[in-house]
């Protein structure tokens, strides 16, 4: 499966750019961690932009991501696959969780915006940007995760897979959850949102809300 994809305001430019579309999750593949995580320190409560200093020290923002054993369904169990930092250059992580028949994948992007106000004004560009991968729109609803939180729910545009999404704001912190499974399997809203649950408080334990 690919990772959601997040559109992100930068500083440098007033336009938005498209943040990250990895493909290759699978329970048969696994996606390396980029030179950014190679020497990982803990989370720091400020969030900071890639580092503009040699002396500067990357931050493992993988201690926000949820965990495999958060994903409760019965009957069937998640393996997380390596996590990507810092997707397509952005301050973050990327991260995939693969069920053991490889039918079932749920795909995390956390990128940590300069503040909350960017991470604001990135959100609904990424509701846009998102909901052009889901057949109809994917009926976008509220949720009551974070700030802003959004689920989609349908299939993909080629009814290849079944898509459950939820899409929201915390603190300085933007978040895509994507549940995919086949086309008559699709993740039930109460699962996504005890996701997104877990997730929002996830963040907020690191400091960045």
């Amino acid at each position: 499966m690919r990772y959601p994809v997040i559109v992100t305001a930068t500083l440098a430019v007033a336009s938005m750019v498209v943040g990250v579309s990895v493909v290759g999750c699978s329970k048969k593949s696994s996606t390396s961690p980029s030179a950014a995580s190679s020497s990982p320190t803990s989370i720091s409560p400020t969030g900071s932009s890639p580092s503009t200093s040699a002396a500067a020290q990357p931050t493992d923002y993988s201690l926000l991501l949820i965990k495999a054993t958060d994903i409760n369904v019965p009957g069937d169990t998640f393996t997380a696959q390596p996590p990507v930092m810092n997707p397509d250059g952005n301050p973050g992580v990327a991260g995939s969780f693969v069920n053991q028949a490889g039918t079932r994948n749920l795909g995390v992007t956390i990128l940590v915006m300069s503040d909350a106000n960017a991470a604001a004004g990135a959100l609904d560009g990424t509701k846009a940007n998102f909901a052009k991968g889901v057949a109809d729109g994917g009926n976008p609803q509220p949720a009551s995760t974070g700030t802003g939180g959004t689920m989609f729910s349908g299939t993909s545009t080629d009814g290849s897979k079944s898509i459950t999404a939820l899409v929201f704001d915390e603190g300085k912190a933007i978040v895509t959850m994507e549940f995919d499974g086949a086309p008559n399997d699709p993740a039930p809203p109460d699962l996504v949102n005890d996701l997104g649950q877990k997730q929002d408080a996830a963040i907020k334990s690191a400091g960045l809300s």
